[in-house]
């Protein structure tokens, strides 16, 4: 009796005192929250083609107190789990395996969640291990213990890297975009997590409530897989040849303003090669140089102050500013020039004595009309770490008596290569200047959630009139300037070269450091694309001059877009046009060969020949049929066939066969028509 009163006191006082306290506690002990996390978006190219993607990985544990696995179980498994894992993952031996998996069993008291292996899996190879011995009796009797990890995966090894980003580890192991698209549209890819209420019954964990997670939202931008490439392979060569530090090159469609490739490639000196270090086309200020005077003439020009024939004596390629002297690159100068001249050769002092006579008097009209033409102000780009153009008004501290000349050819003022590519590609655009895009729309799970329209950043830049007579100076550069190099027969390029030489960050301008610059549109007559190359710190003494370093890349750019874009071809008259030719056929199958002419819609002669295989020749506008048999026994004429025929007749035959090249059948080693045995080699080469 005194035990059962002591019993209900002790009841009524948890009840009434501690009720809540314990009851808290068995709520711990029997739920929990378990975070479904959402899968990130995808960023994609324009034509939907990957550009960064999440994948899921797998880090393997195992759980050697886990209640259906009992000692017989193991024992009797652990040599053939051992062996499985050192064939799979072949870092150390089966003794050594079983090593591990024995101490983890019996001699260790910490024997929950041990480690596998570091390497974490792939969904793959995780089918293919969850068939190994123990592995395949599942969590409970066999121990094993997946832990998903999504790692952030480019499919194209450094294309564009530092423009489509990366991912940060937080505290909390939470990867968060940071750089790049990734940082800029970290809200719409990451998603939103999921969480499900998980309840202990009768000995399990059961779902008991869920909020189902949201998955991150995909982003289609305006980079061109294809154009990319080319501007990677064509900057990474010429960094190579000329031994530069480091260089970049933008491609952007004239009428929007869309980025179609941005490369920016860096010599990376504990590896030893070029590689997406930093996006130096979007966050690197320096002195442009030449490619500034497009600026300074306009300002001429708008101003009323000059024509293109009007004309200024340049001297002999000396010319002093206070107790500074400039210089021309051309020795012993270029006499007297017009404005046009000026322009297409890059004379320096052509330049600088132009807008010395007509603004030194009044410096703050020349800052303005440079300021009118938005060269002072970000581009306000989506992508973090826009570099901060600075062009210096006549009241800042820094302005000396020599500030007006130099800033006049790009020196004391800064620029990122996207700011002026942006003006560049406003001069392409009837005077319209267009803010850069990188992303088209956003789409979840394939529907277009957001479109992003094209945004005008000014209107109009200059006038019309000084809008069509820069446009002939840069065209003329090309066809008489700096950059004949650049000239080709298919299509017109405009554009100016710029060779600028760059301040050291503790010598100043002592080492002769140089940047060169080839910035101008295609097809210039029509344009559509926009396009800049600026590479850092080539090897002077193998060429630093814009034309000779950064041209050829934007030659080889323009070139393979020109290839690649058929609506920039001219439309040929119809008298120019010529009669469609037959393509060349290869012998082969003949039912193959009679659905693909079909499909063409090229006419066939003697199609009604009885024979499977056959020869085919082209006469004018018709492909004609011969027979080609295939006798048991003799060695099958296989000559002028494709590789795929080719091995189906002569294996089939019983030959066993090696290919050499590429192409179609032009040699065979054994003569059609020989005996043969089954099993014989026969060496076929291809052309």
């Amino acid at each position: 009796m005194l035990f059962a009163v002591l019993v209900i006191g002790k009841v009524v006082y948890l009840q009434l005192f501690e009720g809540d306290k314990w009851r808290a506690k068995a709520e711990k002990v029997s739920k929990r929250d378990v975070i479904a996390y959402a899968n990130r978006g995808d960023i994609c190219a324009e034509d939907g083609r990957l550009l960064a993607s999440s994948l899921p990985y797998y880090q393997l544990r195992m759980d050697f107190r886990a209640s259906g696995l009992s000692d017989k179980v193991f024992r009797s498994k652990v040599d053939s789990l051992a062996m499985c894992l050192s064939h799979f993952f072949k870092d150390r031996s089966v003794s050594a395996y079983k090593r591990k998996l024995m101490n983890a069993k019996y001699k260790t008291e910490k024997n929950r969640y041990v480690l596998i292996n570091r390497r974490k899996v792939n969904y793959n190879e995780l089918k293919v291990l969850k068939t190994f011995p123990l592995f395949r009796l599942g969590k409970n009797k066999g121990g094993l213990i997946c832990e998903q990890e999504n790692k952030r995966i480019q499919p194209h090894i450094n294309l564009a890297t530092r423009t489509i980003g990366y991912l940060n580890k937080e505290a909390n192991n939470e990867l968060i975009g940071k750089v790049g698209l990734e940082g800029a549209f970290e809200s719409e890819l990451k998603g939103v997590d999921g969480v499900s209420v998980m309840q202990k019954m009768s000995g399990r964990w059961l779902p008991v409530t869920s909020v189902e997670p949201k998955d991150g939202n995909d982003l289609i931008t305006t980079i061109n897989v294809d154009y990319q490439d080319v501007a990677e392979s064509a900057l990474h060569q010429q960094l190579i040849k000329y031994n530069a530090d480091h260089g970049s090159a933008i491609l952007m469609e004239v009428k929007t303003g869309a980025i179609k490739a941005i490369a920016n490639l860096g010599y990376d000196k504990k590896k030893k090669i070029y590689r997406e270090i930093y996006n130096y086309a979007i966050a690197e200020t320096t002195e442009p140089g030449s490619t500034f005077k497009l600026a300074s003439i306009m300002a001429l020009l708008e101003d009323g102050y000059v024509g293109p024939m009007d004309s200024i004596d340049t001297g002999n390629g000396v010319y002093k500013y206070h107790n500074e002297k400039m210089r021309d690159s051309h020795i012993g100068g270029y006499g007297k020039l017009s404005v046009q001249e000026v322009f297409e050769k890059s004379s320096n002092i052509g330049v600088s004595r132009l807008i010395y006579e007509h603004y030194n008097n009044k410096k703050k009209s020349f800052i303005n009309r440079l300021y009118d033409f938005r060269l002072n102000e970000s581009l306000g780009i989506d992508i973090k770490g826009e570099g901060t153009p600075n062009i210096k008004y006549p009241n800042d501290p820094n302005w000396s008596g020599v500030s007006l000349p130099w800033m006049s050819i790009g020196y004391e003022v800064e620029q990122t290569p996207l700011q002026t590519l942006t003006f560049y590609n406003a001069v392409a655009n009837g005077g319209r200047m267009m803010k850069p895009k990188f992303v088209k729309e956003i789409r979840y799970h394939g529907d277009v959630v957001r479109e992003f329209d094209n945004e005008v950043l000014k209107s109009k830049i200059c006038s019309g009139e000084t809008l069509d007579r820069v446009q002939s100076m840069l065209e003329g550069v090309v066809l008489r300037g700096t950059a004949r190099n650049l000239r080709n027969s298919n299509y017109k390029i405009a554009g100016k070269t710029g060779t600028a030489q760059i301040a050291d960050k503790n010598k100043g301008y002592a080492n002769k450091i140089y940047q060169a610059s080839f910035v101008g549109y295609f097809p210039a007559d029509n344009p559509m694309y926009s396009c800049i190359v600026v590479i850092n710190r080539p090897n002077k003494t193998k060429g630093f001059y814009g034309n000779q370093v950064a041209g050829p890349v934007f030659k080889t750019i323009a070139d393979k877009v020109y290839a690649m874009s058929y609506s920039m071809h001219p439309e040929k008259k119809e008298e120019e046009k010529e009669e469609a030719l037959v393509p060349v056929s290869l012998n082969g199958n003949k039912n193959d060969l009679d659905l693909v002419f079909n499909d063409l819609d090229i006419n066939v002669t003697n199609e009604d020949i009885k024979s499977e295989w056959v020869i085919t020749s082209r006469k004018d506008s018709v492909i004609e049929y011969k027979y080609r048999r295939v006798k048991n026994a003799l060695v099958p004429n296989v000559k002028g066939m494709g590789v795929q025929d080719a091995l189906y007749i002569l294996e089939n035959a019983g030959l066993k066969v090696r290919v050499r090249g590429v192409g179609s059948v032009a040699k065979q080693s054994l003569q059609p028509g020989s005996y043969y045995k089954r099993g014989d080699r026969i060496i076929i080469d291809l052309s």
